[in-house]
Parts: structure tokens; C-alpha cells; sequence
């Protein structure tokens, strides 16, 4: 089997291309829905979603905001799920939907999928969820996921992507006795203490970190996206202060690739990682199996030090985490036990590699490996890129589209490449092109497209020729309602 056809990527983006296009779009007016249009869309939602709007009413008095995770916070009010089947989802009120969200992004071989539902349904029969004990599947999870992503050495399952780069950065600074650790700006690595810094918008630093004392985040450093000049002087001047336990990256770009990077950024980060001594770590929660059974270091043929798994290792299924790499640094987990107690990275989770999580994660990884899932999940984002890029083209619209297999990037407003290089137009236009987009979600929404907070599409192997072809008609009409069209 060929590279392409082992990955989801068929084709690498022209990345400088894309800067062009993205700079090109933040440097001109918003093209928004028309103001008519957009009441329709609105009161879609008052008139076809009302079931929806009386349960989040109502969460607001027990759930502050009414939802329990970010995803579900859409404009203009959270739409209550009933069920998922394949490339649909069906809220309360029987509306049905396309999918592109995909619980965002764990599940790459379509929602509710009865293979591995079965094999849940059958463990529970005999064991039930949870024993607090080892179970068989622990380990072979962790065989697995080996043989797919030979640089996993050793891995120890946890319950989320903040837990997994908590651990990391734990052991990272156990096994370098380092405690600088270098991030990305505007990657987004989990809400722990440490990371809530940079996010989402290059140059914030703390300004996210509300709640979070200053020593928490004092060793964390980032650096601009793509500049390597600047990571090797944060190296550099780390040097000089006892030196980097890490750099962590997203491996296709900040954002799941919102700010991506060209192709050979990630084996230049590994060399400066090994000029001055650090541990490189990938954080492979969207892209780990996504990409290809081989992840992204197996796509771009970089050996991290350290991979953090999430969403994508046990296929949607809860308690989706862990952290795995070489040996020698993975260890530091289990050095409490008969070891020095010195040496040791704690970490803990009583649900953490339950039975439950275990078997659908094996079952899941089997079932995207006898069914090419993510080769297939690729092609359907490919189909999506070239359909949205040629209507785009055709009402001679701004937007910039582009896709990393089945993670497919649609920039309207523009906001998440606002950053403070440019801070007079950040402070004007930041929450204008918030709004934008939460629009443009709604909008998407209102005909019947879920997507993740406006500008992102993730496609799963359920996402058969007819159903793009299906939402590019739907994506038209949203296009076809913006202004000046």
C-alpha cells in the first residue's frame, strides 16, 4: 500500500498559498450573511428547534450556561441532541443534520457504529463498565496501538487530551529534570493549568488564565506559529536557564491545523529538539488514527518522544485518553511502584483504561484498519475541499478552504487568524468576526449542517459520495445568501 493510500492526506496543502489566501481575507471587509436571509435562518431555530430551547432553558438553572462542553455553546441557543446514526444527527425536535461535527473528531468510522457497538454492549453483559482492576483489554489496547505507532513504546491510558498532556508534561520534566516547556501559539492543548497559555490567538499568554496563579504557567513558553527562528532562540535562552523539558505541537498545525504548517516543520522541530536536549511531543488527539492508522508522525515519518492520545482512542467512546512514547520516558509513570520515589511522575484516575473504554478502542482501531477508514474519511474531505473551493470560485466569495484529509478548514471570518502582529486590527475586528462565524454556524446549521463552531468540518468514512454532494447543495445556499452575491 501506497503512502497516500495508507493516509488520509491524498495530497499536502500548498501552505504558503494558503497564508496568502487567509491574509487576503482578514484584510478586507467581512462578506456576511444578508441581514434578511440571516432572520430566516434565525427563526428556524425559534420555529423548528423549540423542544431544543426549552431543555437548555431550563439546564441554565443547574448547568452554568446550560450546556457541559464548549462544542455544544452554538448561536443562538444549544440544539439538544436524541440521536446519531452514520453521517446523521436528530435533535429533540426530529430535525435531521449532516454531521461534520463528529463529537469533534473522535469518530472517523460514523456515528453509533455497530460493530464496535456490539462488542460494548457484549462486555458490559459480562462485566460491566468498571472494576477498578486489570482488565485483558488494557493490554491489548496498548499492543495496538504499538504496532500501529512503533514509537509508542509503552502507554499508559488516561480520561481525556488534558489529562494525556498533563502526564506528558509531568514526565517530560521528570525525565529531563527541565521544567521549560514550549508550545505553539494559538494550539490548544486541553484547559490544564500550565496550558491555558497562548491559546487560540498567538501572543495572549496568560490572557485566557483566569483563576490560574502566575507560578502555574511560569514555565511555559510559546512562540509563534511556524517560526522556527524563534523557537531556536527560546531554546537558546532556555539553554542558559537550565535548559527545555519539551516542546509540544499540534503536528499538522495550531488548531487542528487552522494554522498549518508546511510540510517539513515538524522534522526541523524534532532536530532542534535534539540540538539542545528536549523531548519532542505530538499532540495527536485529533489527528491519532484520523490521519491514518499511523497518526501524523507516521504521515510526516517524525519519531516524537512522547504522543498524546484523546478523542480518537477508544472511537468516540468515553474516557478517551492517554500518553504514550519511549520506553525509558513512559516509565517514569510506573517508578513509584518498587522504584525511587524521585523518579516518579505521578498520575492516577480510577476510570481511567476501564473495560468499557478499552474493548472500544481495540475493536474501533480494528474496525478503521479492516475498513481503511481513514483513507476513505480523506476522500470524502477531499470531495467536500474541491466542491466548496469550486462554489466559492464560481460567486467569487473570499473564503479560503482547504483540507488535511478528513479535517477540512472553512475560513469566512477570518478570526482565528487575527493575532497581536497586528494588534490595532485584533482589537477592532475581533469580536465582529466572533459574531461572523456564529453566524455563518447558524446559517449552516438552519440547513440542516452541523459543523464545529462554523469553520471546521470533520468527515467520517459515513460520508459517501451523496452525502457531500448533499451538503455542498446546502453549503450553496448559504453562499448564495452572503452579501453582494
Amino acid at each position: 500500500m501506497s503512502h497516500t493510500q495508507q493516509y488520509a492526506i491524498s495530497e499536502y496543502p500548498d501552505v504558503a498559498d494558503i497564508y496568502r489566501r487567509l491574509e487576503e481575507l482578514v484584510s478586507q471587509p467581512m462578506r456576511q450573511v444578508r441581514e434578511e436571509r440571516m432572520r430566516e435562518y434565525l427563526a428556524y431555530f425559534d420555529k423548528k428547534c423549540v423542544r431544543s430551547k426549552v431543555l437548555t432553558d431550563e439546564a441554565k438553572r443547574f448547568i452554568p450556561g446550560g450546556v457541559q462542553h464548549n462544542l455544544a455553546f452554538n448561536y443562538p441557543f444549544p440544539i439538544a441532541i436524541e440521536k446519531a446514526e452514520g453521517a446523521y444527527l436528530w435533535d429533540v425536535d426530529g430535525n435531521k443534520y449532516i454531521d461534520f461535527l463528529q463529537a469533534g473528531a473522535p469518530i472517523v468510522l460514523g456515528s453509533n457504529y455497530a460493530p464496535v457497538r456490539d462488542k460494548v454492549i457484549e462486555l458490559l453483559h459480562s462485566c460491566g463498565p468498571v472494576t477498578g482492576l486489570f482488565h485483558e483489554y488494557e493490554l491489548k489496547l496498548a499492543e495496538l496501538i504499538n504496532r500501529y505507532m512503533p514509537a509508542v513504546e509503552m502507554f499508559r491510558m488516561l480520561g481525556s487530551g488534558t489529562e494525556s498532556v498533563m502526564a506528558a508534561i509531568r514526565a517530560a520534566r521528570v525525565f529531563t529534570q527541565k521544567k521549560k516547556v514550549i508550545k505553539v501559539g494559538g494550539a490548544y492543548h486541553g484547559w490544564s493549568d500550565s496550558m491555558v497559555f497562548g491559546m487560540h490567538i498567538p501572543g495572549t499568554g496568560r490572557m485566557e488564565a483566569t483563576g490560574i496563579p502566575n507560578g502555574a504557567t511560569a514555565n511555559t513558553q510559546e512562540f509563534y506559529p511556524n517560526d522556527l527562528v524563534a523557537l531556536k532562540k527560546r531554546l537558546i535562552a532556555n539553554r542558559r536557564a537550565g535548559g527545555t523539558a519539551a516542546v509540544i505541537v499540534e503536528p499538522v498545525g495550531p488548531e487542528s491545523g487552522t494554522r498549518p504548517v508546511p510540510f517539513d516543520f515538524n522534522a526541523k522541530v524534532r532536530s532542534l529538539c535534539d540540538e539542545f536536549g528536549a523531548l519532542l511531543i505530538f499532540d495527536e488527539v485529533v489527528t491519532g488514527f484520523r490521519l491514518g492508522m499511523g497518526g501524523a508522525q507516521g504521515y510526516f515519518g517524525v519519531k516524537p518522544d512522547i504522543t498524546i492520545f484523546g478523542k480518537c482512542v477508544t472511537g468516540g467512546y468515553p474516557m478517551a485518553g492517554g500518553v504514550g512514547g519511549r520506553a525509558d520516558v513512559i516509565q517514569c509513570f510506573a517508578a513509584g511502584i518498587g522504584g525511587k520515589t524521585g523518579e516518579r511522575a505521578y498520575i492516577g484516575g480510577t476510570l481511567s483504561a476501564n473495560p468499557l473504554s478499552c474493548v472500544a478502542g481495540y475493536y474501533a482501531l480494528l474496525e478503521m484498519e479492516r475498513t481503511n477508514a481513514p483513507v476513505i474519511a480523506g476522500r470524502a474531505g477531499d470531495r467536500l475541499t474541491k466542491g466548496l473551493q469550486g462554489i466559492i470560485k464560481r460567486l467569487k466569495l473570499p473564503f479560503v478552504v482547504y483540507s488535511q484529509g478528513s479535517i477540512v478548514h472553512l475560513e469566512t471570518s477570518g478570526v482565528m487568524l487575527l493575532d497581536f502582529k497586528n494588534v490595532d486590527r485584533l482589537l477592532k475586528e475581533m469580536n465582529p468576526r466572533k459574531h461572523m462565524i456564529e453566524e455563518m454556524g447558524a446559517a449552516y446549521m438552519a440547513n440542516g449542517i452541523i459543523t464545529l463552531a462554523g469553520s471546521r468540518v470533520y468527515t467520517s468514512m459515513a460520508d459517501t459520495d451523496a452525502v457531500i454532494d448533499e451538503a455542498l447543495r446546502r453549503f450553496e445556499a448559504v453562499f448564495s445568501s452572503i452579501e453582494g452575491v
